[in-house]
């Protein structure tokens, strides 16, 4: 019994000196901060990017060019 008591006692000693996996959390935390700027960014200039194509878009099928001089 003494010697199973041991053994988790040194695994549990490996275990927490290991820092690979605090690593590894670390880069999946950077990661979620980075998705949810850009969703947020995406969320906020969405309506402004979509009123801007749909200006665009009607201009274009309107005919009218924003100038017809010629060069």
């Amino acid at each position: 019994m003494t010697m199973t008591r041991t053994a988790i006692k040194a695994f549990a000693k490996t275990f927490s000196k290991d820092e690979d996996g605090a690593t590894a959390i670390e880069y999946g935390l950077f990661a979620a901060l980075v998705g949810a700027v850009i969703v947020g960014t995406v969320a906020t200039l969405g309506g402004q990017t979509n009123e801007g194509f749909a200006t665009m878009s009607q201009a274009l099928t309107d005919n009218k060019p924003a100038s017809t001089a010629t060069p």
